[in-house]
């Protein structure tokens, strides 16, 4: 079988680029949908550009629930006269489903940390703003599942939680092509930290994509970025991949071996914007405004005061 193209589809939101990717098979698939702006804004003159139609869109796939993967959702199935089918796991569901669950989500995690009294305000703004419509996916999976984009060209669904419970990798089956969403950080993008609910899951994660998918091409949300602050693209080749996902195992153990550390010696509230995880942002030498939203840094370190307790 000829190697099926992808192709990136690139769409605005302020200083950054979303990124979407077209799979060019019998029954077209687009993987994440930006934001709500997104599919007439970015998608659709990008694929008139290569002579397809983002009518003919059979399948949109989300690899998780956040509002830059999810917003341009509803819009993308109304563009396809809602003839394509919209696949979710289970565990992200809620968040195509309400925007309320992206407030809550905030309320529960990061903005625990974050001593924003309009914070509740904004993410509920921002939730109307960029979520097209909420919406029942026609496709739940669990991780296991395989979907047919006809022609004999096959797509199989990975579970790989820890960047969010329903995090999922689609891979196109034969040639190895691998959609991960967020779910591979290396040092985070624009705000410089890795962003994870679950570490002991994003870690197991990291290495069943490497040992068990072995990718040959790697597609990944952003433009996460090397310790030296360059990006990677979104395309990465097999060594690359390894590349990235050894340095993203690498980074999670620096933070987790100091957010262990901070949470045996005791949270300690501080006037610092690290509060109450300083002493993790000083020994990984992390410096950059932990409050700029989505807030990796706090969503992180949640994730590892969750985990401790759990465990402890």
């Amino acid at each position: 079988m000829q190697a099926v193209k992808v192709h990136p589809l690139v769409s605005p939101w302020g200083r950054f680029g979303l990124y979407s990717f077209f799979i060019d098979a019998p029954e077209p698939a687009i993987v994440d949908t930006g934001i709500a702006s997104s599919p007439a804004e970015g998608m659709a003159p990008a694929l008139e550009a290569i002579g397809r139609r983002i009518e003919d869109v059979r399948w949109i796939l989300l690899t998780h629930g956040h509002i830059d993967h999810i917003g341009g959702a509803h819009a993308l199935w109304e563009l396809t006269g809602r003839r394509a089918q919209v696949v979710i796991h289970e565990a992200d569901a809620p968040l195509l489903r309400s925007r309320r669950a992206h407030v809550d989500e905030y309320l529960a995690g990061r903005g625990r940390y974050l001593n924003d009294p309009e914070g509740e305000a904004k993410v509920t703004a921002a939730g109307n703003a960029v979520i097209s419509g909420e919406m029942e996916p026609t496709m739940l999976v669990k991780g296991g599942e395989t979907i047919s984009l006809g022609g004999g060209v096959n797509v199989s669904v990975h579970a790989i939680p820890g960047h969010t419970p329903g995090s999922v990798a689609y891979v196109i089956d034969g040639q190895r092509s691998v959609f991960v969403g967020d779910a591979v950080q290396v040092h985070g993008a624009a705000n410089g930290f890795p962003g994870f609910e679950d570490p002991g899951a994003y870690r197991a994660s990291l290495e069943y994509v490497r040992d068990e998918i072995r990718p040959r091409h790697l597609y990944l949300g952003h433009p996460y970025r090397r310790a030296d602050g360059t990006p990677y693209g979104v395309e990465l080749d097999a060594e690359q991949a390894e590349e990235a996902l050894r340095e993203s195992l690498d980074i999670e153990g620096r933070v987790g071996r100091a957010a262990h550390g901070c949470l045996c010696a005791g949270l300690q509230e501080t006037d610092s914007v690290y509060s109450p995880f300083a002493p993790v942002a000083r020994e990984v030498g992390y410096t950059a405004d932990p409050a700029l939203e989505p807030s990796p840094f706090f969503t992180s370190m949640h994730g590892y005061r969750t985990h401790f307790h759990q465990n402890s």
